[in-house]
């Protein structure tokens, strides 16, 4: 995300006077997330816009300038909902046909990139590799942020790199499963329909501001901040979480999966 709104965020509050503490008091809001929004690392809800420019009295400047507001982003779509993974402190996140980028291997990333149409040259896909593979460091904290994925079946089964590289991609799902770093859900095929399979989503927590979702579809995502809209995503997700396999039986059916492309490929 651009630090061009949080720059200017930071300019009308000094020319008005206030410190960070003071306008977080007149805008409802933490000291530390007006400092995360300055800094760039945070996106501003569209209520949190507004009460700033109430409080700052500049009409609907924030509000209306604000980063993700359009209703579809195209091309650097995700920018801002990086910044707010790094940020969240609980991570839900379900996959209806691709593994989830913070859990993707470097073989499946690259063999998910590889395909990218208009293609990348070869120094464009590594670089798209290696910041796929920088998402995963958030794993590296062994308490913070808490994740949780349910994956459709059909991520599991279908051979993304090839057999060899689709096994190594579950086995590494299984191994952050077994070690207790992430919680891990298949949600079987035979279930038929489900509302989630509409399309990629992910729930974010944080401790200073209010949950946020993200849904994706071809090539374009959406950043959702409004309460009743996050609310019923949350919903869909506990709807999904609970039809999908107990832990143990998931990890049964990853593992049997892996074993499966290794054996058979």
């Amino acid at each position: 995300m651009s630090n061009t709104y949080g720059k200017w965020l930071k300019a009308q509050r000094e020319a008005a006077g206030l410190t960070q503490q003071q306008l977080a008091e007149l805008a409802l809001m933490t000291r530390s997330h007006i400092s995360h929004i300055e800094a760039g690392r945070r996106m501003p809800s569209e209520e949190d816009a507004r009460r700033l420019d109430r409080a700052l009295g500049t009409g609907d400047v924030l509000t209306t300038f604000r980063p993700g507001a359009d209703n579809e982003v195209l091309a650097n779509y995700f920018a801002p909902v990086q910044h707010l993974e790094q940020q969240a402190t609980v991570i839900r996140e379900f996959a209806p046909s691709l593994v989830p980028g913070i859990l993707q291997t470097e073989a499946y990333a690259r063999a998910v990139l590889g395909r990218a149409f208009p293609s990348m040259s070869p120094l464009e896909r590594d670089r798209a590799v290696v910041a796929r593979l920088k998402r995963a460091q958030i794993l590296e904290n062994p308490a913070t942020p808490v994740v949780w994925a349910v994956l459709d079946e059909a991520v599991l089964r279908r051979p993304v790199g090839g057999a060899a590289a689709m096994a190594e991609q579950i086995d590494h799902i299984v191994a952050l499963t077994e070690s207790e770093r992430i919680r891990t859900h298949v949600l079987p095929l035979g279930l038929g329909y489900h509302p989630l399979l509409d399309g990629m989503l992910t729930l974010m927590w944080f401790d200073d501001q209010p949950p946020v979702a993200y849904s994706e579809g071809l090539r374009m995502g959406k950043l959702h901040d409004s309460p009743s809209v996050v609310e019923a995503f949350q919903g869909n997700y506990t709807l999904g979480l609970s039809d999908a396999l107990p832990l143990k039986e998931s990890l049964a059916a990853m593992k049997a999966t892996s074993k499966g492309f290794r054996d058979h490929g």
